[in-house]
């Protein structure tokens, strides 16, 4: 049921009731409803079969997709898949063995309960459950003897883990609650598995060394979910749990990887704002501990996935370049960098420079998965086949700014008339730390639609972003909303000067980070005719004090909002909030712990102070991303109504 009151849209009771708001915008987004989605893709060490885990829509809308395992062998090119486990559970965490078992996680047995299952001949036979788990694991790997998997285990908790889930309403006396997520290692003789970790450490992610005897990770103490910004690396003894200090980072760090002679330890390192959202430049350091090495300095690319040669001599990544996905290998002695492929795609990867196997998405090709020779793989699978594209040609933009080379993508409408004149939506990602790479939509905050609603759809990544190189990534520091901005407006004058849109009908649309440039940009200028601010932030100053995640501000401001409030202030959007003039559409989930919803309360109630057109919605039960169909759908509804209503086509 709706209730309205005043400008603000409140939701009560399950399931939400939510009527036709626009015209249809329904057909493309219930085709993204039947997506289905990879999650994950692993090759067997002999290059011989490929796994990926695959997501199927659920029967009725408020179902949960189930996500299954698959194994295709690729010596047998008339075998089709064949999908490993029940089919109506959830499965993550692929690990292959040296010897070609795989292991995996799923809640095949007891729904909602992950655990550990081992598979001895991939595509044969039943496989079998290892031990039993009470609580949330994560990441299993084999260790390179094949007597143990190590796992990451929260004990006694269900919940999964992380800042954009849906925080626990908090009631009564209140005080940190602190999950101890700790590295287990499972005798795969006896089933048992036995925590080696300190207690009093949350670990985020690990690494065998060669031999088997000790692990490398990144961990610190305290909350889980906030902390993973002061990670540091340790290495401890799998047998006795012996612990040694390696490195602090001097700032995040990610994708820890032991060299195959044992002798050294890398990650990427860098600025970055999400935990699971990497890039940076690659590192290492003696295994021992010692002097860190940058292994890309300067490189206009940001790496986010590596693994080593087995030679130890090289490095294979996966890397952003300029808003493309490339495939590229780095040679330690010399440094050099060879791109074995490069796409304007997005892409998840498992292999080497040899053999692998990707999920391949872009604006013109629903996910797939793919394998073969590195750069010239074969389509595995065909799943998406009855998905049909809704939106227009992408291409991609560049322009200067400030010094930078910037870039960003250009949907166009669908259907498109070069003869005509069209709006235009300014669409800023999250992050910032991020990046917009071409990609197949997904159904929660699909956009890319509107271009199915007749508007230009320009997703620009301003500085801050990934793509460019750890300098461009870390410019919007002590600088939030300004340089940031001048990006965006020199982007969005490159596009109108180069292509027909009406300048008179430009709007702005984000989430998250993407929210508050969207609420910083109608502070600062009146260029845009509408906006939709998604789990903004109006106010850093008392953001400080609301959010779940305070660590990830300090690197990105240079000190706490006690010690330099000015450097916050002058970046918050309620210290310009007179300046609005724009129609804007504000929305948060009410268990967002990332960007609480007191934020999108304090900029919709400023507005609404002055006078400025605006509305209000509060989803209930969401957090930071969204997992209700149909809060998804009345969200997309309302930002199409939202900007049909405030941009109307002007008059013949």
């Amino acid at each position: 049921m709706r209730f309205t009151f005043l400008s603000v849209v409140l939701f009560g009771g399950l399931p939400l009731v939510a009527g036709p708001l626009s015209p249809a915008p329904d057909a493309a987004q219930n085709s993204l409803f039947a997506l289905h989605d990879f999650r994950e893709v692993a090759i067997s060490p002999d290059g011989g079969k490929v796994a990926w885990i695959e997501s199927a829509p659920g029967k009725i809308e408020s179902d949960l997709p189930s996500l299954s395992v698959y194994i295709k062998d690729l010596r047998d090119a008339g075998a089709g898949a064949k999908r490993i486990g029940d089919p109506s559970s959830m499965a993550q965490g692929l690990a292959w063995s040296q010897d070609g078992k795989l292991a995996f996680l799923s809640d095949a047995d007891s729904h909602g309960q992950m655990q550990l299952y081992m598979a001895e001949k991939p595509g044969r036979g039943k496989p079998r459950k290892i031990g039993e788990f009470k609580g949330y694991i994560e990441q299993p790997q084999w260790s390179p003897d094949g007597k143990s998997i190590a796992v990451l285990e929260i004990e006694g908790s269900g919940r999964v883990p992380g800042p954009t889930e849906a925080t626990a309403p908090a009631t009564g006396v209140i005080a940190s609650t602190v999950m101890e997520k700790r590295l287990a290692i499972v005798n795969l003789a006896t089933g048992a598995a036995r925590s080696i970790s300190p207690a009093d450490m949350y670990v985020y992610e690990f690494d065998w060394s060669p031999d088997s005897k000790n692990l490398a990770y990144l961990a610190a103490p305290g909350d889980g979910d906030n902390n993973w910004y002061l990670a540091e690396l340790y290495a401890i003894d799998a047998d006795s749990g012996a612990v040694r200090h390696i490195f602090k980072p001097s700032l995040q760090a990610a994708n820890v990887r032991w060299s195959p002679d044992g002798k050294t330890i890398a990650f990427i390192g860098g600025l970055m704002s999400d935990e699971g959202v990497t890039g940076g430049d690659i590192y290492a350091i003696p295994a021992e501990g010692g002097t860190l090495s940058d292994l890309t300095p300067d490189r206009k690319a940001s790496p986010n996935w590596f693994r080593w040669s087995p030679s130890s001599k090289q490095i294979i990544m996966t890397e952003n370049i300029s808003g493309n996905s490339a495939i590229s290998t780095l040679d330690l002695a010399s440094g050099s960098v060879e791109t074995l492929w490069k796409g304007a795609e997005s892409v998840l990867f498992s292999g080497d420079a040899a053999t692998s196997a990707v999920v391949r998405s872009s604006f013109d090709h629903p996910p797939e998965v793919w394998a073969g020779v590195t750069g010239k793989w074969q389509q595995l699978t065909h799943s998406n086949n009855a998905q049909q594209r809704g939106w227009g040609e992408g291409k991609s933009i560049e322009w200067k700014s400030g010094g930078f080379d910037v870039q960003g993508w250009l949907l166009f409408p669908q259907p498109y008339d070069p003869a005509k004149r069209y709006p235009m939506i300014v669409s800023v990602h999250g992050g910032p730390a991020a990046g917009v790479r071409p990609g197949w939509p997904h159904p929660g905050l699909p956009l890319q639609l509107l271009s199915g609603q007749g508007y230009f759809v320009f997703m620009p990544n301003p500085r801050g972003s990934y793509g460019e190189g750890e300098a461009f990534t870390r410019a919007n520091a002590h600088d939030f909303g300004h340089g940031d901005l001048d990006d965006i407006l020199a982007g969005v004058d490159a596009v109108v000067k180069n292509y027909p849109v009406d300048d008179q009908r430009v709007g702005i649309a984000g989430w998250s980070y993407g929210g508050y440039m969207t609420m910083w940009a109608v502070t600062q200028t009146n260029r845009f005719r509408a906006a939709f601010a998604g789990a903004g932030i109006a106010n850093w100053q008392s953001y400080y004090g609301e959010n779940g995640i305070d660590q990830w501000m300090i690197p990105y401001f240079g000190a706490s909002v006690y010690d330099d409030p000015a450097v916050y202030a002058k970046s918050s959007p309620i210290n310009f909030i007179k300046n609005v003039k724009t129609p804007t559409l504000v929305m948060v989930g009410d268990r967002d712990a990332e960007c609480p919803p007191a934020q999108s309360y304090e900029f919709w109630h400023a507005l609404k102070t002055f006078g400025v057109k605006t509305e209000f919605v509060l989803y209930p039960g969401e957090g930071h991303g969204f997992h209700d169909p149909q809060h998804m759908r009345d969200r997309f509804e309302r930002i199409v109504q939202w900007f049909n209503e405030n941009m109307p086509a002007a008059a013949q």
